[in-house]
């Protein structure tokens, strides 16, 4: 197993599809998947060395963000009649789990499996008080090639003594065309959800959940990312999603299809999540990539299922309180395949 405390690249590989995943940050670093000729390439965005990512320059690219994903409102929230303070690291708000969130640190690796459905377990123990939130959590994160094409996503996290916000997210940015192709403006999407939450000038929801129908945020059906981008406030796509319409699959929601038809790479995503951050990684701008690949504006996508942002602050949203009795679970399955 993994030496504590020092960074480590991991590969899973069942001949069919292979990723790279780091247990700094639970970060996948690479994903190989084929297009209709079975070529294989790489469908995220990232650098070729953990370097990079150890100094910051990632923009949350591939990881596990947590403890809370998303933003909590000032930073602030009440629990049990206990105000807590985080972190304000994306003005006026806390982001993703503050300064130094599940991100970037080093998850012990605590199980391995090889074969057709190869996997790997990291494990984070989260203390009582870091980054300003209450009580310990032990955090696991379970990837699996499930299938010769899909990869599957188990997160788990068990509060130890107190009851805690935990919202995680994976954060990985998609481009269905290989990384380092171009932007993902003519990338097709569909997104099983009638509504969004809709957002303040400081990007933190209202509380509304606002009907997608007649506006650029509706991706209810088959849309290139390109043909309404320009008409969504700010710089694209950066919205929570209610996935509140997809067919169900073992217990998992359909939260999003997209496809790209130059490779005809299709990705389905499922979930059990309550919601999803569509983002169109409207803040990269000249990052050096994979073998010097320079991510512009909206070169990829994330697909972040998540609860709902600031739902700490927000009595009408899905609560992502967990009790000490509790066990979160949040499973996402990327199911990938050509037409």
């Amino acid at each position: 197993m993994a030496e504590q405390g020092k960074p480590e690249l991991f590969e899973l590989n069942n001949g069919t599809m292979r990723a790279t995943i780091s247990n700094y940050g639970a970060i996948i670093t690479s994903l190989f998947v084929p297009d209709k000729q079975g070529h294989l390439d790489d469908v995220v965005l990232g650098f070729d060395t953990l370097e990079p990512y150890l100094k910051g320059n990632a923009p949350y690219f591939g990881c596990i963000v947590g403890r809370v994903a998303n933003r909590i409102k000032d930073g602030k929230f009440t629990l049990n009649g206990v105000e807590y303070t985080l972190a304000v690291n994306n003005p006026p708000n806390s982001l993703h789990g503050g300064n130094k969130g599940f991100d970037k640190v080093v998850w012990d690796v605590v199980d391995r499996k090889y074969g057709e459905t190869p996997s790997i377990t990291f494990k984070y123990h989260s203390h009582d008080g870091e980054e300003g939130y209450p009580g310990d959590v032990i955090v696991t994160a379970t990837y699996t090639l499930t299938s010769s094409t899909t990869m599957k996503l188990e997160m788990e996290a068990v509060p130890k003594n107190k009851a805690t916000p935990i919202n995680l997210a994976q954060h990985t940015y998609f481009n269905l065309a290989g990384q380092g192709s171009g932007n993902v403006l003519e990338h097709v999407i569909q997104i099983w959800a009638n509504h969004i939450t809709p957002v303040d000038e400081n990007t933190v929801p209202t509380g509304e959940i606002m009907p997608v129908k007649g506006t650029p945020f509706d991706l209810t059906t088959e849309k290139k990312i390109g043909a309404s981008i320009h008409e969504v406030p700010g710089l694209g796509y950066d919205n929570n999603y209610v996935l509140d319409c997809g067919e169900e699959k073992s217990g998992l929601k359909h939260a999003a299809t997209v496809k790209d038809l130059s490779s005809s790479r299709v990705l389905n995503l499922w979930t059990d999540a309550p919601g999803m951050q569509f983002y169109t990684g409207n803040f990269v701008n000249g990052v050096v990539g994979k073998g010097g690949a320079v991510y512009g504006k909206h070169s990829g996508l994330c697909l972040e299922t998540q609860g709902f942002p600031n739902a700490i602050n927000q009595p009408n949203f899905p609560s992502v309180v967990v009790q000490p009795t509790e066990k979160y679970k949040h499973t996402m399955l990327f199911e990938f395949s050509v037409e």
